[in-house]
């Protein structure tokens, strides 16, 4: 896959991502552990099917015997997957699309002290751009009475989603068979993570109080928010270095904070419209940079390695 192919795939990734906090806003009755529990439960549902389908019955005779990264990324998946969905019924949208906004950042750092990666200096400028953006909506945010227990859960999102990248890179570039030289899948830690998620909420779930409706709209969210997208990203992973898929990814507070505004009336501050402004501009530089440099070179830039 090219690496022009591979960008286009992502931001298609987080279009879809961005949809979770409008959808959520047209929701009748379902309390905040149950929203996660149904869009979990429908995501692991889909992802059985798309997996099954995939990689065939040996899909389930083969997950009890994952190895570490394997379950090491569903952990992070099934953190990312509860902790979203809790802070979205917590706070406004823009808020935790702002607050997790600061993965790039954490990304680039634990590629760096764990993998050992070199950044290229654009794109450390277009983390330090897309963080001042940031900063500037979290800060003027945080004036107008910001949600301290939503902030706390958001946190949660990017820190796991920038160990899971980073996992997810590790294991992109080592090889686990070195006989037959067969990368490690590590797509059925999707599902793992879609269902413990759906495990540890379900006690704090039930009794349910779902109308029909809810149902349909979580398991679009399950189906077509989570389970392709997420599955789109782990193999994007072995073409796109970490830092940049969580650069790519604050796309997502763009798409999320307008969906929110069109299809819920969330109109997002003067402030976030200026931040968001710096992070498009930031991700649009670096992309138009890299294909510069990839153009005057005439070959894909490998993951750079230290």
């Amino acid at each position: 896959m090219s690496h022009r192919r591979a960008v286009a795939l992502m931001v298609l990734v987080t279009l879809l991502w961005s949809i979770a906090g409008v959808v959520s806003r047209h929701l009748d009755t379902a309390g905040s552990f149950e929203v996660t529990f149904w869009r979990s439960l429908f995501n692991a549902l889909a992802l059985s099917v798309l997996l099954t389908a995939m990689r065939g019955p040996g899909l389930w005779r083969g997950l009890a015997r994952s190895p570490w990264p394997v379950w090491f990324s569903a952990v992070c998946w099934s953190v990312m997957f509860t902790a979203f969905m809790l802070a979205i019924t917590l706070t406004t949208v823009a808020n935790v699309l702002v607050t997790m906004a600061i993965g790039p950042l954490i990304t680039a750092l634990f590629t760096r002290v764990f993998l050992h990666h070199r950044l290229p200096a654009r794109t450390w400028l277009a983390i330090a751009l897309a963080g001042v953006g940031i900063g500037w909506m979290f800060g003027q945010e945080a004036r107008s009475g910001l949600s301290l227990a939503g902030t706390i859960v958001a946190l949660a999102v990017p820190l796991a989603a920038a160990l899971n990248f980073t996992t997810l890179q590790y294991v992109s570039h080592r090889r686990t068979d070195a006989q037959h030289g067969v990368g490690q899948d590590m797509l059925p830690a999707v599902l793992i993570g879609a269902a413990l998620s759906a495990v540890f909420t379900f006690p704090m779930a039930y009794p349910f109080q779902s109308s029909a409706h809810d149902l349909a709209l979580l398991a679009l969210l399950g189906a077509v928010q989570l389970a392709i997208p997420c599955l789109l990203v782990v193999r994007l992973s072995r073409v796109l270095p970490a830092p940049e898929i969580a650069l790519l990814g604050l796309l997502e507070v763009v798409f999320g904070v307008t969906w929110a505004w069109l299809g819920a009336g969330e109109q997002p501050a003067a402030s976030t419209l200026t931040g968001g402004t710096l992070v498009l501009g930031a991700l649009i530089a670096n992309e138009a940079l890299a294909m510069r440099g990839r153009g005057a070179s005439g070959q894909p830039q490998a993951a750079p390695r230290s």
